[in-house]
């Protein structure tokens, strides 16, 4: 990333000094450019610094205290957790940088990356509750306030004003709090979490899916070739337009970096939303003695999350000189989604 920065800056300079006048008014006027462009450098690179991990336990906890709710309210830390995973999105280093139109945030594209993937957990999170988790069965309806937190955080990620993405999204977190400050009051009832297994299990086939995805990018940094299985299983089973028997995949090498922080914040939002299911869920997890799967999945989540020591995404071959760094991520992925697979089929035994 500091390396892409740089050459941006080199770029711009060299642009902008042959069309700068001339004598003193032409050097004041370089000058200044030269250190705004060196300091849009170091804020960009204070700016690229990716949030740490926090403890959902003691957030939730401490949340709980400031609003006097009660321990165990099902549902509370989930909603508490998506809250302070959207506001990190907003207020982090740099705040929310994917609908920047000016300098250093113009220029920089892995945080905006690591924000898409945090995004998209937001979204199927707050699908699933309004669709699934907060209603009893299919006929009933709808709760008041998911109706908005869901659309809000679907609003486009790279508008910049009129209205803007931080403004909608701050909307649905409102609206999140409302709901959640509703799910802790005893005199209402008309906020609920169930948290059954059907409903868990329906979250984690899209948790599945995304890292399905994710692993499957990841893995084509290198190229490879792909046999057609879009139809295995079923001889009646037909498609819209044909395709080759055998594929050639690859991820194009401008989209390396992009794939690799997507996959970085997207597990960044998992690991705190997985601790906090584990708290909400904690009945049907011990039910189905599923504990220990559902914290391997963190295990693996985790991994993701160590420090980067170099300062570009390497993209060796396979078992070339080089490392690979997609190739890493890919791995910790296809290993959490092997065990959300794992945890999905144990959730569904009687």
């Amino acid at each position: 990333m500091l390396k892409q920065l740089g050459a941006r800056v080199l770029g711009l300079w060299d642009n902008l000094k042959d069309r700068m006048p001339g004598g003193f008014a032409g050097k004041i006027i370089g000058g200044g450019l030269a250190v705004y462009l060196v300091g849009a450098v170091g804020v960009g690179w204070y700016w690229s610094q990716e949030p740490e991990t926090f403890s959902v336990r003691e957030h939730v906890q401490s949340q709980a205290q400031l609003n006097n709710v009660k321990e165990g309210t099902v549902g509370y830390a989930t909603t508490t957790t998506m809250i302070c995973i959207a506001e990190t999105l907003l207020d982090k280093r740099g705040g929310y940088l994917s609908n920047d139109r000016f300098p250093p945030g113009l220029w920089l594209d892995n945080v905006p990356n690591w924000e898409y993937g945090v995004l998209i957990q937001l979204r199927d999170m707050s699908r699933s509750l309004r669709k699934d988790i907060s209603r009893s069965q299919s006929q009933s309806t709808e709760d008041k306030d998911l109706t908005v937190v869901e659309p809000q955080f679907n609003f486009d990620s790279n508008s910049w004003i009129l209205p803007s993405s931080e403004g909608e999204y701050r909307q649905g977190i409102k609206a999140l709090i409302s709901y959640r400050d509703r799910l802790a009051d005893d005199n209402q009832n008309d906020a609920q979490f169930y948290a059954r297994s059907d409903n868990l299990r329906n979250w984690l086939m899209d948790v599945e899916t995304r890292l399905g995805s994710l692993s499957q990018r990841l893995s084509a940094s290198v190229g490879k070739s792909q046999e057609n299985i879009d139809l295995a299983g079923d001889r009646s089973a037909t498609q819209s337009t044909r395709t080759p028997d055998l594929q050639q995949v690859r991820t194009p090498w401008t989209e390396i970096d992009d794939v690799f922080y997507e996959a970085r914040g997207t597990a960044w939002a998992l690991i705190h939303l997985m601790k906090a299911v584990e708290t909400d869920f904690q009945g049907v997890l011990e039910d189905k003695n599923a504990e220990v799967s559902l914290r391997q999945i963190i295990r693996e989540l985790e991994s993701t999350q160590e420090n980067m020591w170099s300062p570009m995404i390497l993209n060796g071959s396979g078992f070339g000189v080089f490392a690979n760094h997609s190739l890493v991520m890919a791995s910790y992925i296809s290993r959490a989604n092997a065990a959300i697979i794992d945890l999905r089929e144990l959730l569904s035994r009687g």
